[in-house]
């Protein structure tokens, strides 16, 4: 059972394959991101893509590390899971569909399971303050890769 859970959906004018690559592309993820704040990682998969990462996370109630392993459908899904740190479990994903050629549809998803550490104040978050808590672990992500993605229209230096 998740103790904290944030989606999001937003359509960001960028095509399918600038956002997928700009989110699979961990290793500059903590400049856009907003919750991830550094990616060690650990393994790659045959395409070069990290499938094995250490994160530190700063989720706004607490830093934290932890470790995800990713996997991927290009050019419409990639998924997380964490296996191992500070969290009792971590679930993520972003979904990506064309609404046209130029325009993509983003859908930010996660679900955070919190250790004893953490659940105390998981579960003293409420109303007002757990929804703030929960919109921003979703917010911080998607309106990073809009920002990079709609400023790789004309910035080469950008997937």
């Amino acid at each position: 059972m998740a103790n904290l859970t944030g989606s999001r959906t937003v359509e960001i004018a960028a095509p399918v394959s600038r956002c997928f690559a700009i989110a699979a592309d961990l290793d500059l993820v903590p400049e856009w991101h907003g919750v991830i704040t550094a990616i060690r990682v650990l393994d790659r998969d045959k395409s070069g893509r990290a499938t094995l990462v250490d994160t530190d996370m700063h989720a706004a109630v607490a830093q934290l590390q932890v470790r995800l392993l990713f996997s991927y459908e290009e050019p419409h899904h990639i998924a997380w899971t964490r296996v191992g740190g500070n969290l009792r479990s971590l679930e993520g994903s972003w979904r990506f569909q064309a609404v046209n050629p130029h325009r993509t549809l983003a859908t930010y998803q996660l679900e955070i399971g919190v250790n004893n550490r953490l659940a105390l104040l998981a579960r003293t978050l409420r109303g007002p303050a757990r929804a703030r808590v929960e919109t921003l672990l979703a917010d911080r992500p998607v309106e990073g890769l809009m920002a990079r993605a709609q400023r790789a229209t004309t910035d080469t230096r950008c997937p």
